[in-house]
């Protein structure tokens, strides 16, 4: 199978917009800091809708393992490992680069903590490890049942958050230090770096775009069709129908504890309003607004509401207004509304290209 990179037409919007909104909020950093929580909230929509566009499958747990994904990185970047100091182990992973020493934010001293980098494999692994636990019972659940089942895991690691001290209970963990890339960038929301870091976020969600682009278009994706359509038939097929679900819902996953990971560094804290069932259902509505099986209109939709949201538009009814949005679009538009668009756009794009290949035939 051949690699299947970003649509051109697409690429050329979403770059415009993206560098002429740049531009107008270069000189407003609360307008940047917002596109680029944004952006990164985008892209959890995204990967929730390889789950719920191809697979069928509705998860209302996305919210916990964007949760996770921002307080395992958050507490291993913050904890302070200096009581460990002459063990060999500290040691070695301090030879290693996992372990660092950096300046303590709010006391005179220094931290030992892990490194952002490995903070942020180990969110991913322990993540991805969890989605195979939650999601190989769950997943064995259809419509609602299964709903309701991620439903209740999303309950209970937003308990666990907002009750545990060494999580920061109601306060949440602040003090997250900043995650530095190489090449001059760092994952940060000071002043100084704020236009770096939207533009960041964005060649993030293009990847993401890139890697379910890929899923979709292999053999892993016809097979999600194919449950999609009649799971039972894909199954006397030959399609482990089972496998392929919790494959989806793991990269899903993953995909969250990225964003959850990404923003938390950004933002250099997290609460627990982030693990809350509410954001769970707003990540859902985001798909549906996209449209179901939609990458593109998932990830322009979604980060035009989130935005909007941030900015507080919707005021004291923002949850009720993606609630609205959601049964709305389900009970009028179960494909999304942005899917006739979008066949159009991919009309005039094939009829524009058409016509140039036509003209080098002629000459």
């Amino acid at each position: 199978m051949k690699p299947r990179w970003l649509h051109p037409l697409p690429v050329v919007v979403a770059t415009v917009i993206g560098f002429q909104l740049a531009t107008a909020a270069a000189g407003k950093s609360y307008y940047l800091t917002q596109m680029t929580m944004a952006v990164y909230y985008a892209v959890v929509a995204v990967g929730l809708s390889l789950v719920m566009g191809y697979a069928g499958q509705i998860s209302l747990g996305h919210g916990a393992f964007f949760a996770m994904g921002g307080y395992i990185s958050a507490l291993l970047t913050t904890h302070d490992l200096a009581a460990w100091k002459t063990a060999g182990w500290v040691r070695w992973l301090e030879g290693m680069g996992v372990l660092v020493v950096r300046p303590n934010l709010y006391e005179v001293g220094d931290l030992l903590t892990v490194a952002p980098w490995a903070a942020f494999g180990a969110a991913l692994a322990v993540t991805g490890g969890v989605a195979v636990v939650i999601g190989f019972p769950s997943l064995r659940l259809k419509g609602l049942y299964l709903a309701m089942a991620t439903l209740g895991f999303g309950l209970i690691v937003y308990r666990i958050v907002l009750g545990n001290r060494l999580l920061g209970a109601a306060d949440g963990i602040t003090g997250v230090p900043e995650w530095s890339l190489g090449f001059g960038l760092s994952v940060s929301g000071r002043s100084g770096v704020r236009v770096s870091n939207y533009y960041l976020a964005w060649a993030l969600a293009l990847g993401v775009v890139v890697l379910l682009q890929n899923i979709v278009g292999s053999r892993v994706g016809r097979a999600l069709r194919a449950i999609h359509d009649r799971e039972t038939a894909a199954n006397a097929m030959g399609v482990n129908t089972a496998r392929v679900k919790l494959q989806a819902f793991v990269v899903s996953a993953v995909l969250a504890a990225a964003a959850g990971s990404f923003l938390t560094h950004y933002n250099q804290g997290i609460g627990p309003s982030e693990a809350s069932a509410l954001k769970s259902v707003r990540y859902v509505a985001l798909v549906a607004a996209g449209g179901m099986a939609n990458l593109w209109g998932t990830l322009l939709v979604s980060t035009a509401l989130n935005f909007l949201s941030l900015r507080g538009y919707f005021g004291t009814y923002d949850h009720a207004v993606f609630g609205v949005l959601l049964i709305v679009i389900i009970a009028l538009a179960p494909e999304g509304p942005l899917r006739p668009l979008g066949e159009a756009m991919r009309r005039a794009w094939r009829s524009v290209s058409g016509g140039k290949e036509a003209g080098r035939g002629a000459a």
